[in-house]
């Protein structure tokens, strides 16, 4: 049942239509007529996880399981080898409990040496045991615990008991050397929620604000019998997640994820003050639309746009992209509490 879940997961994210709203646009930024830089010297490189990434975006947690999702991972790691950026795998507990599914999750690191930065993905209720056979599975160089209660509560078969999870992620943590990043499934992270996560040793958090892979409209489609249609606005929007949870300390890494789509995104998430930057849905899109070639060419995009942004803004390299001034108007102005 979970890897027919997993396909329908992936076709009814191509079939949803529904918009969130991350609210990026209601940050301001001001273009700089008077840059005084080469374009050829904008160096977009950083160091994340302990190596060194060409870009500040990651391929976000999308899928594995079966023979057509193996082909998906295979064509996004050849993505993130071409471009040199993070890659993290789907829930890989369809993978501990069913072994002929491994090799859809292996193959990540067939592709991925060991310069490139893999990240494992597991429910946030998983024993230590599953933990780390995930964690081996690929090599990864960090794991993913996600918290996705919205997506059970409107999962027919989702679980409905959720005791116990910070306390199971504070074990987690005594029991793995690597990093280990909390995310969302794509409602966010409050300030709140965040806070205690960072107080039992959490230090990399992906906010998965909403605006982007909507679970509710996914799970609604799978199940004729429901209709769930007015949740489907539930969350946090990325660009308030962002900045709340920015505010709890310099040392908490943040991954803005929740709907990321262009070069603005990315840019504006770096200057709210993310260290690196999710995208999922997009980049699925392209691949099941139009095929590896196109998935290509909408990152190389990405990059060339960030490119010239900074370019716009000043700013040649990720550490002074970080230093630019903003604005904040309407929604996102009367919303943020910090």
């Amino acid at each position: 049942m979970r890897l027919a879940r997993k396909k329908e997961h992936v076709e009814n994210y191509l079939k949803s239509d529904f918009n969130g709203e991350t609210l990026f646009s209601n940050v301001y930024i001001e273009n700089n007529a008077l840059p005084e830089m080469d374009f050829d010297e904008i160096d977009t490189s950083l160091n994340f996880l302990g190596k060194t990434a060409s870009f500040p975006v990651m391929i976000n947690a999308i899928t594995g399981g079966g023979e057509e999702l193996t082909d998906i991972n295979e064509d996004l790691a050849r993505l993130a080898k071409i471009f040199n950026i993070p890659m993290a795998v789907g829930s890989q507990t369809i993978a501990i409990e069913n072994p002929e599914c491994i090799s859809s999750f292996e193959i990540v690191r067939d592709i991925l040496d060991s310069k490139n930065i893999v990240i494992g993905n597991v429910s946030a209720n998983v024993s230590v045991d599953y933990f780390l056979k995930s964690s081996e599975m690929i090599e990864a160089d960090a794991m993913q615990v996600h918290l996705n209660v919205a997506q059970e509560m409107f999962m027919k078969e989702g679980d409905r008991n959720f005791k116990g999870i910070i306390s199971n992620i504070a074990n987690l943590i005594e029991n793995y050397k690597k990093p280990i990043i909390v995310k969302e499934v794509g409602f966010g992270i409050s300030k709140q929620v965040a806070t205690k996560l960072f107080d039992i040793g959490i230090k990399y958090i992906d906010i998965a604000g909403s605006g982007g892979t909507n679970f509710i409209e996914i799970e609604d489609i799978r199940n004729f019998s429901t209709d769930f249609t007015d949740m489907y606005n539930w969350g946090i929007p990325t660009a308030k997640a962002l900045i709340e949870c920015r505010s709890i300390s310099k040392n908490l890494q943040i991954i803005s994820s929740g709907g990321i789509k262009t070069a603005q995104d990315i840019v504006k998430s770096l200057i709210l003050g993310a260290d690196m930057v999710g995208i999922s849905g997009e980049i699925l899109s392209y691949l099941m639309h139009g095929g590896f070639e196109a998935a290509k060419e909408y990152i190389d995009s990405l990059i060339y746009k960030t490119k010239a942004l900074m370019m716009l803004l000043g700013k040649k390299n990720i550490e002074e992209l970080k230093t630019v001034d903003y604005k904040l108007t309407g929604t996102l102005k009367e919303l943020i509490n910090i």
